[in-house]
């Protein structure tokens, strides 16, 4: 079970507790049929308001560049919220990031990534995709994921979905883990149905053409037999089309009757920034793939390319500064930083790289005060391993500890690295939290095992022995390695028949072997 599994394990036992949790049955808003009402309404507006802004960064953080098409977005996905079935606190906002894709969280907190925009042709699929997201929120769809996984047969369990190998949803610790397993969870079936049909519904009644969501399907499905790769990570992970889904559109749009607004002149003009700034995005993914394939000159001109296009975009700073700062330029990474946070001041990755590169360059102060800051945006492995490790050299034991904790919940390689750190701190000292020790018998003779479940090898054991003839200490000149265990015969006789009652053992010392 993966650690973000476990601490929603624990966040619903603390809500179960606090009351915002409620057994029993309750009416769906939006269909009208009665289901297991687990999560409350305070529930869902709780989480939904907690994890919206780290989901946010996660994803790719907002889109900026062109207010006006935030607050367009806003104005369709209102005009659709009024004619829901559920009335939320419902918001609406533009994700910064190139993969078609669109989210809602409990409550009504709702996403469509730029990437997505690019692709559709009218108002009437945008309407399409935003009512689709907000029936997820009003029929509790994003709740009933969280109670299937939080009981079964009568027992609470841990309900979590791991979250996509994407460069942001990966590093997220805390609480943001949390949020990253709730919007890579997948509905189901009916679930998309269900959002679909009633979305269609939406439509209508707010006066668009409902005839579109039945296109803006078809054009799902042909694009998944293609098998585009950046909607297969995008929309079509978490909605997958299928030719069942165009004809139950169909139908609903048959049952609704034609007419309506498509609303394509409008679309095309609030959207006309974006196409004609879209080859300087298509510049920084080509920049970022070929940075990760160590092509650094060519990333680096595919970010100058980029900003000749759109020098206000903080992403594409971002990217000459990670190039620059791959080559150890790490003078001249701080400066693209600088930029990048000068035209963006809400983004987390920009003050977790910079601060990065500023505790290579020595400016240890620097470096906290960014990595603190990217922590209150987005709390990251990155982040907390980083200011451990600046801790640590600080002679701040305690400060080291508290943030390799906090990275080592990532099962990122940087939660592991931490968690190696952490166990060379904590581990000498307080061996029993990492290591066991228990009793047999063989031949008459006592066996002790070993059992060693930290990340790091171990050596010099040594270990209190609680027997009826007394207490002595036992050491074990053996080194035994991460996640194995030994078992060391003594010459300690236990007496025929004895069930070894009254006897203990215990680890009292030991030694990192690496």
């Amino acid at each position: 079970m993966s650690k973000g599994v476990v601490m929603f394990g624990r966040l619903f036992l603390s809500l179960l507790a606090g009351g915002l949790l409620l057994s029993g049955c309750a009416t769906n808003p939006v269909t009208g049929e009665r289901e297991m009402g687990l999560v409350s309404e305070s529930m869902e507006l709780e989480t939904g308001n907690k994890q919206y802004g780290p989901s946010r960064q996660m994803q790719g953080g907002d889109f900026k560049l062109d207010p006006a098409l935030g607050k367009y977005v806003s104005g369709v996905g209102e005009r659709i919220a009024k004619v829901s079935d559920r009335k939320l606190p419902y918001e609406f906002v533009v994700i910064n990031d190139s993969t078609p894709n669109a989210w809602a969280l409990p409550g009504g907190k709702i996403a469509v990534n730029r990437g997505l925009l690019l692709e559709l042709d009218n108002e009437a699929e945008l309407a399409a995709v935003l009512a689709h997201e907000i029936v997820h929120a009003a029929a509790r769809h994003g709740a009933k994921g969280m109670e299937r996984g939080i009981l079964l047969k009568g027992a609470v369990l841990a309900a979590g979905v791991a979250a996509r190998d994407s460069d942001y949803s990966q590093l997220a610790v805390g609480a943001a883990a949390v949020g990253a397993n709730l919007l890579n969870q997948r509905h189901s079936r009916g679930a998309e149905l269900e959002a679909d049909a009633y979305g269609m519904r939406y439509m209508h009644r707010a006066g668009y053409d409902p005839q579109a969501a039945v296109g803006l399907q078809e054009t799902f499905v042909r694009l998944n037999k293609e098998r585009k790769s950046n909607w297969l990570s995008g929309l079509f992970a978490s909605h997958p089309p299928s030719q069942e889904r165009v004809e139950k559109n169909r139908e609903m749009a048959r049952e609704l009757g034609a007419g309506g607004e498509l609303g394509r002149a409008r679309y095309q003009q609030r959207t006309a920034y974006l196409h004609k700034i879209k080859p300087a995005y298509t510049a920084y993914e080509e920049g970022r793939k070929a940075l990760k394939e160590k092509q650094t000159d060519k990333a680096l001109r595919l970010a100058e390319k980029a900003i000749a296009i759109e020098p206000r975009e903080a992403l594409f700073h971002g990217l000459k500064g990670d190039v620059l700062a791959s080559r150890k330029s790490y003078r001249s990474a701080t400066r693209a930083y600088d930029k990048a946070i000068r035209y963006d001041r809400n983004f987390f990755k920009h003050y977790l790289r910079r601060g990065l590169v500023r505790s290579e360059l020595g400016d240890k102060a620097g470096a906290r005060s960014d990595l603190e800051k990217s922590l209150k945006l987005l709390p990251t492995a990155n982040a907390h391993h980083a200011l451990g490790q600046i801790s640590l050299n600080a002679g701040d034991r305690q400060g080291a500890i508290k943030h390799f904790r906090s990275a080592s919940s990532s099962g990122s390689d940087v939660g592991k690295a931490s968690a190696r750190a952490l166990a060379r701190i904590e581990l000498p000292r307080q061996p029993g939290r990492y290591i066991r020790a228990s009793l047999g018998v063989s031949g008459g003779k006592l066996v002790i095992k070993i059992g060693n479940a930290s990340p790091v090898m171990v050596k010099n054991l040594r270990l209190s022995l609680v027997s009826p003839g007394g207490k002595r200490e036992i050491r074990l000149n053996r080194t035994v390695a991460s996640g194995k265990g030994v078992n060391v015969g003594t010459n300690i006789t236990v007496p025929k028949g004895s069930s070894l009652k009254g006897w203990r053992v215990s680890v009292i010392r030991a030694a990192v072997a690496e």
